[in-house]
């Protein structure tokens, strides 16, 4: 099966179910940069698709940057005088600014103010917090929780450890015909947000767990990283591999009932970037395409000028215009199975369209070939074209071992698929030859007659 067939056979309805189910196994459990919450829920992850584990120690050198202490955290509280519990990091992961370090003390309001941290502007929602590289340690509630705090003296504990450890991350390499590689990233280290980043984790998931079936052309790398140190720490262990990758996303966002936007690379006219506008154009849907920015997700990273990868980001709506962002709001409410199963096709299309972006040679390239006695035309003439007998002159037209598919249906207007299926008929009829990787770089020189 190609990828093509898996994309009329594949119920993405059933998949979008799935995935939610895998989301909500991992939304309870705690994860940070580093620690025990990461590794479980790349455990989970595994129960899907051979993720490879890989550890890191603390204090490694990642080019500018050092891979940092491990941090674990058992239970965080704020009791009032009487003992009641007013925060409690078991009803709620976000309650406890991530890295914090170890606290067990009683502080007067006054003084616990200073450690809190709310959103006034959204009063019910608690916000998410974190300080990786500077030792501190603070409290998330909501601004109706703050001002209904009393003057009181407040027992504050932070049972957690930050000490020596590793940082991990999760990989799995999908071989193709090809050494070429295409890389679709996604970060792992944001506690119960659904759709920063548990939509992304699940979406690299079953996308990966349904391309093992198919005979791929290109081979695939998914990793599961934490953000920024994650990329970061990849790329310095990897960069021997880097010259491999060809085409790259950053997923992010995936979840949510936005409408899908694309981020392009910062070469902005990349293969990846004309085949997500050809997607989205012809998906039927409403849409925008952004020009690269150097802020978001590990794009940061594999698009720094040392690397300049051709990665994308595919998301819904973008963090910087959803206001459930880092926030308890991103929950399994906002994140629903009809948008991952949206995101997961549109993901399909993609590589859909790089799978098949390929080259041909017309084999009868003076003037047109009869289509009508192969009975691919038909018998009757008249002043309207079909598109499946136009898309065959595009192609017949195009094929001459400089234009890939897409650029036909760039050309043309008309989508991939057209062009593909137009391609697929001409060459069952010995009209077109498929170009080797060899003749892609010696265009010239296929002899098409």
């Amino acid at each position: 099966m190609n990828i093509f067939e898996l994309k009329t056979d594949l119920d993405s309805s059933q998949v979008g179910h799935e995935m939610y189910a895998l989301m909500e196994e991992l939304y309870p459990l705690c994860r940070s940069i580093t620690g025990n919450g990461v590794r479980e829920s790349l455990a989970l992850v595994q129960r899907h698709i051979p993720l490879e584990i890989h550890e890191v120690p603390s204090g490694t050198k990642v080019f500018d940057w050092t891979v940092p202490n491990e941090w674990n955290i058992r239970d965080a509280y704020i009791k009032n005088s009487k003992g009641e519990k007013i925060i409690d990091f078991q009803k709620s992961n976000l309650h406890v600014v991530s890295y914090s370090i170890p606290v067990h003390k009683k502080l007067s309001l006054r003084e616990l103010t200073k450690h809190l941290h709310t959103l006034p502007g959204r009063p019910d929602w608690v916000p998410y917090r974190t300080s990786y590289y500077v030792e501190n340690w603070g409290f998330c509630l909501s601004h109706t929780q703050f001002l209904g705090l009393q003057d009181d003296e407040y027992e504050v504990c932070i049972d957690s450890r930050l000490e020596e450890g590793h940082l991990t991350y999760g990989e799995y390499y999908l071989k193709g015909k090809l050494n070429d590689e295409v890389l679709i990233t996604s970060n792992i280290c944001h506690p119960s947000l659904c759709n920063d980043t548990l939509s992304s984790v699940v979406l690299l998931t079953f996308l990966a767990k349904h391309l093992r079936s198919l005979g791929l052309r290109y081979s695939y790398r998914f990793l599961f990283t934490p953000a920024t140190i994650g990329p970061i720490t990849w790329l310095c262990l990897n960069e021997a591999r880097v010259s491999n990758i060809k085409h790259a996303l950053s997923a992010a966002c995936v979840g949510d009932p936005g409408k899908s936007t694309y981020k392009k690379s910062r070469r902005g006219d990349a293969e990846i970037d004309r085949a997500v506008s050809h997607v989205l154009k012809h998906s039927g849907k409403d849409y925008e395409v952004w020009d690269f920015v150097p802020y978001g997700y590990d794009e940061r990273q594999f698009s720094s000028p040392g690397f300049n990868v051709a990665m994308g980001s595919l998301m819904r709506t973008p963090d910087s215009l959803s206001v459930e962002h880092h926030t308890s709001a991103d929950n399994l409410e906002l994140v629903q199975p009809e948008y991952l199963a949206d995101s997961f096709s549109k993901y399909l299309q993609v590589i859909a369209v790089l799978e098949g972006n390929t080259k041909y040679l017309n084999k009868n390239p003076k003037c047109e070939p009869q289509l009508g006695k192969r009975g691919i035309y038909r018998a009757l003439g008249g002043p309207h074209v079909r598109n499946g007998e136009l898309a065959m002159f595009w192609v017949l037209n195009l094929s001459d071992g400089e234009h890939a598919l897409l650029d036909i249906a760039e050309k043309s207007g008309l989508s991939l698929d057209l062009i593909k299926d137009a391609a697929d008929i001409l060459s069952a009829h010995d009209l077109l030859q498929e170009c080797g990787r060899e003749q892609h770089r010696r265009a010239v020189s296929c002899d098409g007659g």
